[in-house]
């Protein structure tokens, strides 16, 4: 059998230490940034000449925390409560046969940096931070994206966000660049489905802080944010 050879072309650099919290899918939170840098022999401007005249990208990478040598052949979604079953390949959970992650991503900006050489600043990434990355392709409305495509079980949630209310004593902690990105990670209720403990205490990483709340119905109330003490 001929095994193809993948190659870690670049790394993304995002505001997630950990995976709790980070959207579930990209695009979700578009103020989210990362930001693209190339490993050291794919530091060349040439590769990108033309990326400049698209607004998106594919992006192709490697679930880096969930690598495993087993596999099933089914999964259970959190956003399904964590009790019904699919099949992994009619999901996109990272515990599959092979790890690879598949995000559409919006490019803001493109710069060729003296110590990095070129670097991708992109909008709605789902990554965490250090993710490798293996490709990067041009998205393509007029093949990418089809309106009448259904959707499967995932259209269940389609609409699904929660009310986040922020005390302003707590929000002003936050850098004010980092508030909308992290009022949209609230509102996608980063907790797995089957969580439902109003009482229960949650806490996120995100941008250098420590984000804790509380979630009852459909109201996230965020209690405190304060500096991350750790290395997460």
């Amino acid at each position: 059998m001929t095994t193809v050879p993948m190659k870690i072309i670049a790394k993304i650099h995002t505001d997630f230490k950990e995976k709790f919290g980070i959207p579930r899918q990209s695009g979700l939170v578009e103020e989210l940034e990362g930001k693209i840098v190339f490993e050291p022999e794919y530091r060349n401007l040439d590769a990108l000449r033309g990326l400049e005249d698209f607004s998106h990208l594919w992006l192709l990478w490697q679930f880096s925390e969930s690598i495993r040598e087993d596999w099933s052949p089914t999964v259970r979604p959190p956003r399904l409560g964590g009790n019904e079953r699919m099949g992994v390949f009619a999901t996109r959970s990272p515990f599959r046969s092979n790890g690879i992650g598949l995000s559409c991503v919006k490019i803001k900006k493109i710069e060729n940096k003296k110590e990095w050489g070129p670097v991708i600043t992109v909008a709605g990434a789902d990554l965490l931070e250090g993710t490798p990355i293996y490709d990067i392709k041009p998205y393509l409305p007029h093949v990418d994206c089809i309106p009448e495509a259904k959707a499967g079980f995932s259209a269940r949630n389609e609409d699904y966000h929660l009310t986040v209310e922020i005390p302003e004593e707590q929000l002003e902690k936050i850098p004010t660049e980092k508030q909308k990105a992290l009022r949209g990670i609230l509102a996608e209720d980063p907790r797995p489905a089957y969580q439902s403990d109003r009482e229960r205490v949650y806490g996120l990483h995100f941008a250098g802080y420590e984000i804790h709340f509380t979630v009852a119905g459909k109201k996230l109330l965020v209690k405190n944010i304060s500096k991350s003490t750790d290395n997460q």
